[in-house]
């Protein structure tokens, strides 16, 4: 590996686990479900951004771009499914508080 390919390497990879903890953070700590939606995509992010970087690092662009692609449908199907279901609750509640779902039944 190159010096340059290395020194791009590492600076997406600290990018990325950046954005990783960014996602997981918001995920964990927030109690809003919109939040913790935006904190899964921003987590899906991090992981396509990394499967690009692998496929540019080992030459396997082609490989890579179905799997960024196929990631990029199942993140949609994804976040559809869940808005939906995040809408049902707030009719249902009249609140995105997370700590309110203990409260649905059937």
């Amino acid at each position: 590996m190159s010096g340059s390919i290395a020194e791009f390497f590492w600076v997406f990879t600290v990018f990325i686990a950046m954005l990783a903890f960014a996602g997981f953070y918001c995920i964990l700590v927030t109690r809003n479900l919109i939040r913790a939606l935006i904190g899964l995509e921003i987590l899906n992010k991090a992981v396509t951004l990394l499967f690009i970087v692998v496929g540019y690092i080992t030459g396997r662009q082609a490989l890579v771009q179905a799997l960024v692609i196929t990631t990029i449908v199942i993140e949609v199907v994804i976040i559809v499914v869940a808005g939906g279901v995040i809408m049902s609750v707030y009719r249902n509640d009249e609140s995105l508080d997370a700590r309110n779902l203990r409260n649905l039944k059937g």
